[in-house]
């Protein structure tokens, strides 16, 4: 199990957070600034979550002069800068488009793109993504309709391992052997393989064809789209079969598809260099920790981060001797780096003072009661809807008026609530509820 929570919840949408576009779409990017109650929130999107030294010193600087201080890590592997002046927007467009972290003013919101963390790294896979990151990327930020994409509209690539397809992605490309690769839409288990020079070309297509069939629908995502994955997925197989008759294109059924992303500790693999993967707890990393990461990659990897969906950053390039000491350090720095830290499974929405909407400073609470590693995660909610809420099993910690209410959730199935009343200064009882439902590990 990882540092953080598992792949957070796609579907079905809650009824106060509903994805239609009868609101308009007011996903935060970094030229559109989002009010909070701890002042203006940027989100910055970071296809992959791969940053470059001089890219991750660009953001850390930026929330040190213009934030809070902090970055923010999201479950799709952004990065959101929050306690901003609301007339910083030029400034901070200015300190990111210069590290290239804006290549495109017109689509800096929809580039909404995860990869495989590991992916070229461990020697699991059965492909590297970057290259179809690198392509996929210049593709939308290229294209006239794909500036018509949602900011909540998510791209996929997989390298074959499972990890992110679990995501639920509304175009997912999975790495095949023999350079081949699967096209998933939406989350139906459905998928078609097609030739892997192909795939980037291929999810544009996907995306360019869901905009169509999205017109007049008020469909923010393929979940939304009347008829489904299933008919948009027939619709781009005959596109591809019309642009390139010579392509082979072929149905595959129920391809399975696992959860799991990096655990903390070294990454080995086939090569003579490893990879350090660390946790953030709650997903904030405070500008010495962000400064022990750049460091480390700047001077003993290979001068890249990866920013991983489930609020961690791996270090690639590290030399195995250096490895365990570098590991120690960033420890010593309150990373989570093994799975022992009382850290591992616990997440939590920003909470008070942040959201308006939160009932309770559920970060703060999450931490007063952390205890032993549980068998399940535990994710804290400040309000009933739930944002960046897991899949899968876990204990919905939810703040209601005067107290909490923890139930375990089994996939659609979730268990008789238990509702704890707030003690101000004394927590034992909260502590114990949850350590209950999380179980433990003996």
């Amino acid at each position: 199990m990882l540092a953080a929570m598992p792949p957070p919840a796609t579907s079905p949408s809650l009824p106060a957070d509903s994805s239609a576009r009868d609101r308009g779409d007011a996903c935060p990017g970094t030229l559109r600034l989002h009010r909070a109650d701890d002042g203006a929130l940027a989100r910055v999107r970071v296809p992959g979550g791969l940053l470059t030294a001089v890219q991750a010193d660009a953001l850390g600087a930026a929330a040190e002069r213009l934030g809070d201080g902090e970055l923010h890590l999201t479950s799709r592997g952004n990065v959101q800068l929050r306690g901003l002046s609301p007339d910083c927007g030029g400034e901070l467009a200015d300190r990111l488009g210069g590290a290239g972290l804006l290549p495109s003013a017109r689509h800096e919101r929809i580039r909404n793109v995860v990869a495989s963390p590991l992916s070229g790294l461990d020697g699991r896979g059965a492909g590297d993504v970057g290259p179809w990151l690198r392509a996929l990327d210049a593709l939308l930020c290229a294209g006239e309709r794909t500036a018509g994409l949602s900011g909540r509209f998510l791209f996929v690539l997989d390298d074959g391992r499972g990890d992110v397809d679990a995501l639920g992605g509304d175009v997912t490309l999975l790495a095949q052997d023999a350079g081949a690769a699967l096209l998933r839409i939406g989350t139906a288990r459905t998928v078609v393989r097609i030739p892997g020079a192909q795939a980037p070309r291929a999810a544009l297509m996907a995306a360019e064809t869901f905009l169509e069939r999205a017109s007049g629908t008020g469909a923010w995502r393929v979940s939304d789209l009347p008829g489904g994955a299933g008919s948009l997925l027939d619709e781009v197989v005959q596109r591809l079969r019309k642009a390139d008759p010579g392509t082979a294109v072929t149905e595959v059924r129920d391809c399975p598809r696992g959860s799991d992303g990096p655990a903390p500790g070294l990454v080995t693999g086939p090569h003579d260099a490893v990879a350090l993967s660390a946790g953030i707890p709650l997903g904030r990393i405070t500008p010495a920790q962000w400064r022990s990461l750049t460091d480390t990659a700047r001077q003993r990897g290979r001068g890249e981060l990866r920013l991983t969906p489930w609020r961690g950053v791996v270090v690639p390039g590290v030399e195995r001797r250096r490895a365990a000491g570098l590991l120690d350090e960033l420890g010593a720095a309150g990373l989570v780096v093994g799975p022992g830290s009382p850290w591992t499974g616990v997440g939590a929405c920003i909470g008070r003072p942040g959201c308006a909407k939160s009932l309770a400073d559920v970060r703060a609470r999450a931490a007063a009661v952390v205890g032993p590693v549980g068998l399940l995660p535990v994710y804290w909610s400040g309000c009933e809807r739930r944002c960046g809420r897991p899949r899968g099993e876990w204990v919905d910690v939810v703040a209601v008026p005067g107290g909490h209410r923890i139930s375990v959730v089994r996939g659609e199935e979730r268990g008789a609530p238990v509702s704890v009343p707030d003690t101000p200064g004394s927590p034992g009882g909260l502590a114990e509820a949850v350590a209950s439902a999380r179980g433990t590990r003996g």
